[in-house]
């Protein structure tokens, strides 16, 4: 089930910060930005009223930027997170759901049906941009 979280919580915070480069400062800053930043907003996913999936977000319009996105360990390879994304996309009203990610990530977003292009290389890492154009999905029955 899909909730916004009006405060972030510890529990999310937790989560979302396993989706950040490992620097404490550095996660410090960007859960303030969350906490405090109109634009992004945090969203989970919850099983049995359990958190198993959280995303942060920034939005701007029409477009969702996907910021960071988690799963607990031991919930990973059960749908929470795709199932968080499309219900973010149909919750938002958003035309796109986009996001930037690396090899790691990137087969999940192309099997939860997002395009995928390349993106210009990041500290010596291949990075791609990913992107879910719900309207045109919806239209041709995906």
């Amino acid at each position: 089930m899909l909730t916004e979280l009006p405060i972030l919580t510890p529990e999310a915070g937790d989560l979302l910060a396993r989706a950040m480069f490992p620097d404490p400062e550095r996660i410090a800053r960007t859960l303030e930005a969350y906490r405090t930043a109109p634009e992004r907003r945090v969203f989970v996913w919850l099983e049995g009223g359990r958190v198993v999936s959280a995303a942060g977000l920034r939005i701007q319009g029409a477009e969702v930027e996907v910021l960071h996105l988690a799963t607990r360990p031991g919930e990973k390879g059960r749908g929470h997170a795709r199932a968080l994304l499309h219900a973010l996309a149909e919750h938002l009203n958003a035309a796109r759901l986009v996001a930037e990610t690396d090899d790691g990530a990137v087969g999940f977003y192309r099997r939860a049906g997002f395009e995928v292009t390349p993106a210009p290389p990041r500290g010596g890492r291949a990075r791609y941009r990913v992107t879910l154009h719900r309207g045109e999905r919806e239209e041709a029955g995906c």
